[in-house]
Order: C-alpha cells, then sequence, then structure tokens
C-alpha cells in the first residue's frame, strides 16, 4: 500500500498526516493526458496473495485523528476458494479407503477406468484399466509413489511444476544455471510447509497422529539433488469425468511433454483420519503451491544466479592465474553452532596488503599451485581458514558467507585414519619396508595413523585430486615431520616423512598441498608460501619464515630416491556386491553416526571429510549399487564410475533410488568421484586387479 505510505511519510505534524490518510487525496491521469483530483480512502495491496484486497479507513469519532475503522474489502473469489478441494480423483480414492487404513492401496494404484473417443467411422473403443498415481491440479500434477515398503503411510509427493506456472524462462533448464535455479526453489518453497507443519502440529501427539510434511534442508552448499530439479514429464493426456472415470483426450498425441521444476518431498498422512488426509494433500497442499507460484520472487531468484554465475566466472579465471584456492575479501568464514550458518559478528576475511589477488574485479587472497602453509597459535583460526577452504569446492548460497570461497573442485582433505581397512594400495613412496608385507601392494585390515595416511595420500592421487588438504592436528606425527636429531639417531627408519615428498608429489604428480601447521618448522624452507593467522587476521609471512628457517635449518641430507605415484589397478567385479554373500536379499543402508552398510560390508567414512551430508553418502551407495549391477567385463575402472555421474547428471539422481531400501533416506545429493572411490577403497572386502 504504498500511497498510504506517502501519506504517513510527510513531513508535517502527525495530525495532519492521519488527516491525509483519512482524505485519500489522489491525482488521476487520464489515457488522454488530462490530470483531475479525487479523495478515496481505500488503499489497496499491491503485490502477494492478497494484491486484490481493499482497507478502507475512517475516522471512528470527530475528535481525534487517533482511533480508525478499518474496513476490508475482499473478492468473492478469495473467499469462496478457500478450502476447495483440489485433485479430485485422489479425494475419490481416499473416500474408499477404510478410516483406519496404513497401507492408502488405492492412492498408490491409482486405478483408472478409461474411455476413448469414437473412431472417425463412428465405432466405440472398448474401455481400458490404467493405473496412474499423478494427480492434477490444473496444470500442476502431483506424483504419489511409496517411499519404501515399511513406510506406506509416509509418501513420496513429487510436486511437478510447469515452468509457465512459474514464469521461468524455457532455456533456464537446460542450461548450466539449472541446478542453481533448482537449489533457489527447493529453498524458497521450504516456509510454506512449515506454515503447514504449523497448523498439523500438536505437541500432545506424534507426527503419525498429526500428519506431518518432510521436505529436504540442504546445507549451504548448491548440489544437484532429487528433491528439486528439472524434468520433461509427458503432457495429462485425459480428461477427469468423476470417480475413478476418466476421457483419453483426443488430442493428446499432439501435445509435447512439458518441462517442470519438481520438488519431491514426504508426507506423514495422520493414520486413522481420511479426513485430515484429504485435507492435507487435496487442499493444504495445493494451496500452498498455488501460494508458492503466486508470491515467486523472480528478482530474488536472478540475485542468485548472477552470484552463481560470477563463481563459475571466477572458477575460469583460476586456471587462467595458476590458482588452487581463492578466499573473498569480506568472506564470512566461521559457523555458528549450527555448523552451516555464518557466525553472528564474526570478523570478516581481508587479504592481507601486497598479497592481494583481484579476481574478476573481486579482490581476495589467491593461493597458487605449489605447497602452501598457513601457520599460527592456537586458536588463531588457521583450522577455520582451511575448514572454509575445504567447503569451497562446492558453490554456496547467496548469505552463506563463503559464496566467494572457491576451492579446485578436485580437492581431498586428507588425515591420519587408525584403524581403516587398506587394499592393494602403493605406500611406497611413505613405507619404505614393512615387516611381512609389500609396501608396493600393501593390504592390512587395521592401519596404524601412518599407513593411513599414507594410503589417503596415493587413493587421493589416484583419485584425480590436484590439491590435497592437510591439517596438522589431525595427522600422524611420524608421517608428517623428522627432525635432522631423529634422522640422525633413527638410521633405519622404514617411514619416509611427508616433508621429504611434498615437494616432489607437486613437481611429479602436479598436486598442490595447502597444510596448517601449528608444531614444527620443518616446512617452513620448502613451501612456496607462508601465511601466518594470528587473532583471525591473515599475514604473508613467506621472507619472514624463509629468513627464520635459515638460521635453524642444519644441512641438508640426500633427498630420497624419486617414488612411483601409480597405482594401476581396477576393482575386480564381484569382489563388492550389495548381496551379502551366500544371501538373495540386497543390504544396502547409510547411518548418521559414519557407517554405511552394503552387502556384507559395514564401511566406515567417518575419515572422508568431503562427505558433506548423509544425502550424498546415500547417493554414493546407490551409484556404487549401479556399479556393480550393470558392472561389464571383470573390473570396475575409474572411467565406469565417472560415466554414472555423468548420467545423474542427465538423467537425475531418482533414476539411481531404489524404495526397497528402509535405512536408506529418500532424498539424494551428488557426490563427487573422489568420495565414491575413497568409499569403495574403505571396502574390507575389496579386490583389486593390476590394469
Amino acid at each position: 500500500m504504498k500511497r498510504l505510505l506517502t501519506f504517513l511519510k510527510t513531513k508535517c505534524c502527525e495530525d495532519a498526516q492521519l488527516g491525509l490518510m483519512y482524505t485519500g487525496r489522489l491525482t488521476v491521469r487520464l489515457p488522454n493526458g488530462i490530470m483531475w483530483g479525487d479523495f478515496d480512502p481505500t488503499y489497496y495491496s499491491d503485490a502477494g496473495i492478497g494484491a486484490e484486497a481493499g482497507f478502507c479507513i475512517t475516522r471512528s469519532c470527530r475528535q481525534g485523528n487517533h482511533l480508525a475503522d478499518i474496513t476490508v474489502i475482499l473478492p468473492a473469489s478469495q473467499i469462496f476458494n478457500r478450502g476447495e478441494i483440489y485433485m479430485k480423483r485422489l479425494k475419490y480414492y481416499l473416500l474408499q479407503m477404510e478410516e483406519k487404513t496404513t497401507t492408502f492401496k488405492e492412492m498408490y494404484d491409482g486405478k483408472m477406468q478409461v474411455s476413448f473417443p469414437p473412431k472417425s467411422n463412428g465405432d466405440m473403443l472398448d474401455p481400458e484399466v490404467w493405473h496412474d498415481s499423478r494427480y492434477y491440479d490444473s496444470e500442476v500434477s502431483v506424483s504419489i509413489t511409496q517411499t519404501n515398503k515399511l513406510e506406506k503411510d509416509v509418501p513420496t509427493i513429487t510436486l511437478e511444476l510447469p515452468l509457465s506456472e512459474l514464469k521461468l524462462r524455457e532455456d533456464i533448464a537446460g542450461s548450466d544455471l539449472a541446478v542453481c535455479a533448482a537449489d533457489f526453489c527447493l529453498r524458497r518453497i521450504a516456509p510454506y510447509f512449515d506454515e503447514l507443519n504449523e497448523m498439523l502440529y500438536n505437541r500432545a501427539r506424534t507426527d503419525r497422529e498429526n500428519g506431518c510434511w518432510y521436505l529436504h534442508r540442504p546445507g549451504g552448499e548448491i548440489l544437484v539433488r532429487n528433491s528439486a530439479c528439472f524434468a520433461v514429464i509427458p503432457d495429462k493426456g485425459y480428461e477427469y469425468i468423476g470417480g475413478a472415470n476418466v476421457r483419453v483426450d483426443p488430442q493428446a498425441a499432439e501435445k509435447p511433454p512439458r518441462c517442470c521444476l519438481c520438488i519431491q518431498l514426504r508426507a506423514q498422512l495422520p493414520v486413522g483420519k481420511i479426513k485430515r488426509t484429504i485435507q492435507m494433500l487435496c487442499r493444504d497442499l495445493p494451496d500452498a503451491v498455488r501460494r508458492f507460484c503466486t508470491e515467486f520472487d523472480h528478482a530474488a531468484l536472478d540475485a542468485a544466479l548472477s552470484d552463481y554465475a560470477k563463481a563459475a566466472e571466477m572458477r575460469a579465471a583460476m586456471h587462467e592465474h595458476d590458482l588452487c584456492a581463492f578466499v573473498a575479501d569480506g568472506s564470512i568464514l566461521p559457523r555458528a553452532s549450527d555448523g552451516i550458518s555464518p557466525m553472528k559478528n564474526a570478523l570478516p576475511f581481508y587479504a592481507p596488503e601486497g598479497s592481494e589477488t583481484f579476481l574478476c574485479g573481486m579482490r581476495g587472497l589467491g593461493i597458487k599451485r605449489g605447497v602452501n602453509i598457513i601457520c599460527g597459535g592456537g586458536y588463531s583460526g588457521k583450522s577455520t581458514l582451511l575448514d572454509a577452504i575445504s567447503a569451497g569446492i562446492y558453490d554456496h548460497i547467496s548469505g552463506d558467507g563463503r559464496e566467494f570461497v572457491l576451492t579446485d573442485r578436485t580437492a581431498v582433505t586428507v588425515a591420519a585414519e587408525d584403524g581403516r581397512s587398506v587394499q592393494s594400495v602403493n605406500i611406497s613412496p611413505f613405507i619404505r619396508w614393512i615387516p611381512g608385507a609389500d609396501p608396493t601392494d600393501f593390504s592390512t585390515a587395521h592401519a596404524s595413523g601412518s599407513t593411513s595416511q599414507a594410503a589417503n595420500i596415493m587413493e587421493a592421487v589416484e583419485a584425480g585430486a590436484r590439491l590435497l588438504l592437510i591439517d596438522e592436528d589431525r595427522s600422524a606425527t611420524n608421517f608428517m615431520i623428522r627432525d635432522a636429531v631423529m634422522k640422525e639417531l633413527i638410521e633405519h627408519e622404514p617411514i619416509v616423512p611427508y616433508t621429504d615428498r611434498v615437494r616432489e608429489i607437486f613437481d611429479v604428480c602436479g598436486t598442490s598441498g595447502i597444510l596448517v601447521i601449528g608444531g614444527s618448522g620443518e616446512y617452513l624452507p620448502i613451501a612456496d608460501r607462508v601465511y601466518l593467522m594470528d587473532d583471525f587476521i591473515l599475514s604473508d609471512a613467506t621472507e619472514a619464515a624463509r629468513e627464520t628457517a635459515s638460521r635453524y635449518t642444519p644441512e641438508k641430507r640426500a633427498a630420497p630416491e624419486p617414488a612411483d605415484w601409480h597405482m594401476h589397478r581396477a576393482v575386480t567385479v564381484g569382489s563388492i556386491s550389495s548381496y551379502p554373500p551366500d544371501s538373495r536379499t540386497e543390504v544396502m543402508g547409510v547411518s548418521d553416526n559414519g557407517f554405511v552398510y552394503f552387502g556384507g560390508e559395514r564401511i566406515d567414512v567417518r575419515g572422508i571429510y568431503d562427505f558433506i551430508s548423509l544425502e550424498q553418502t546415500a547417493a554414493a551407495a546407490f551409484i556404487l549399487r549401479t556399479a556393480c549391477l550393470e558392472a561389464v567385463g571383470s573390473v570396475i575402472t575409474k572411467d565406469d564410475l565417472e560415466k554414472l555421474l555423468e548420467r545423474a547428471k542427465i538423467e537425475g539422481l531418482e533414476s539411481f533410488y531404489s524404495n526397497f531400501f528402509t535405512s536408506c533416506g529418500r532424498a539424494l545429493e551428488l557426490p563427487r568421484i573422489t568420495e565414491l572411490m575413497l568409499l569403495i577403497n574403505r571396502m574390507r572386502h575389496v579386490k583389486f586387479k593390476k590394469i
């Protein structure tokens, strides 16, 4: 109501302001250019679902302006459409069910009696029975499927919104911006279901009694998801008559499929309360979707797409500037207690003076490829910076604080992992010999800290990592460093410390490193750049570090022999399977305490730090299952896995999901090839074949 706001902002005494409000003076410009004045104290909402509502404001008495009578003028269409039942075919099925049903069989079957228009010669075709669990509210379709065999009262609901309903450009679904647009829509529709849940909530009863909507709530990352994506949906193809009866549309064959925004969620239906179920599915859900479409914020979407496109432009420029990471000035790196939101009142990050980089017009810290050290005292913020760089593997939403913290997409966080399984890994670059074992083809069920970290690095290089992120606090000390005194004292040491290989791994494999170091100066002489973090303020300490290290560094010892960094191997088909040994039933599940259950394996994934969510871990398990089921030949190669990831981007993650598994979440997020390969490497029964 901008006209009312203009009156109230008038710079005069308060009583006069209210007088203008009651008068409602306005100037009307006619099409012929003639202007005339009028008085109208009725004000109209300017946007949103109530845009047609009016508010007539008049004085309630003559003694003052501070008491007003407000008459709300609401069009009949706004009144009589409230509470209207949509998707009447679905309502029909629900009314046929028993009041206390827990199976909702008719809803999932969608059994229809289909009649056909007469043929050109006048002959009539016999009616047919079709099954279709996709229901329609005008142009919006709602697909209802069973989540799994144990949760029949918690269906998976996919909202299929034609782009025309949201007034989105048709080309956006096939562009590089599609992932960001779908992510934006998923986050923007969430408040509408929050409102529905508030109406359903009763703390004295469970969700199973009240009913509830479950929508995936992502972190700050922008990822390919099955909970929000664009897909081509076939046209309706029939006309609803009544009950379970439909008539085929004679023009259906000529109608092209529709490009839709698909939002996936689950609904806990109130068991034993069919009327409330009808209200949830046939009234509340369509109302929420209609309001979402009507109130869709295109300006906010354009801003989100602009940031996403800017980040993509900057990532391309990083290659030209030979950067492995970039942290923009003004970024908020510390996280709040939820681990997702930016910390309030946190100190923004700024690049050190003289060490700044300008990338696509944005100032920040550009970290070049090579060996980079971040050092500092305890609680200075160095690990926070490394965590932000690790998060920069993925793009982030506006407001996350790390929108322009960008990192090489192949980066891997590496740490020691006591007790992990290692199978057929060449750890000879770091371990010269092992009693009773071959370091060029090393296997163990319980790796030590040093052997596990050596295996983690070799597996990361095998997966294609061009950047390793290592925090001293999470590393094995005897693997990371060995000073000159210990080298002289211990002559027959099998471990080659990372200090002796970090330079070589970059020169030979092209794999850079960003290391957080707080307790040893061994890395300072060999680093390309040294950054000092002090009380969350970063400075370039490269020259000071070299000068200081030169005073303490003894005479250089001979470098170790050049290492073989390659592992020419592939997974043997049959050594991994979703079927446990001697079983005809598949087993797969993901637990929130860091384990994946796959066939007869219990895989510990707590050491895969770049798995950012359970949804991403579950997607990796489903893709791995597909790789096992579709394997051709005797091995599964890295190329085979990469082809499946590309298929997921094209066909959607939904094509990998199976509702047979009851302990895997419904929402999926696309992992990288890195996490997929590291998951396989942690299996205890996997076998590799040299290729």
